[in-house]
């Protein structure tokens, strides 16, 4: 089924920085939990992202990612997951994160 332009226009994909990372062992696959700053108008939101392949912690430490900001909270375990961190999956099941060329301003909206 087709997205709609209204539909897509209605998904907020958001710059944000990671300023903290926790490690997830309660998850079913091997997770992070993320502390993301999206700036003033967004605030402070927090995710779960299966990265561990790919990523450790001191590589994610204030990087800038890509995430869906407007979708319900959702609970992971004991964790509530606020956002959606975006990445292209591998055939392996690693994500390799969606990000920004160069360093922009917290809370750009991506379009």
């Amino acid at each position: 089924m087709d997205l709609s332009w209204a539909e897509f226009e209605r998904t907020e994909m958001r710059v944000g920085t990671i300023i903290k990372i926790d490690d997830f062992p309660e998850a079913r696959k091997p997770a992070f939990q993320l502390t993301i700053d999206f700036g003033d108008v967004i605030g402070i939101r927090r995710s779960s992202a299966q990265i561990t392949k790919r990523y450790t912690k001191e590589v994610l430490l204030n990087r800038q990612i890509v995430a869906v900001v407007n979708f319900p909270k959702k609970q992971i375990g004991k964790f509530m997951s606020e956002c959606l961190v975006l990445g292209a999956v591998g055939e392996e099941g690693d994500v390799i994160l969606l990000a920004p060329d160069f360093v922009v301003e917290k809370g750009l909206r991506i379009g």
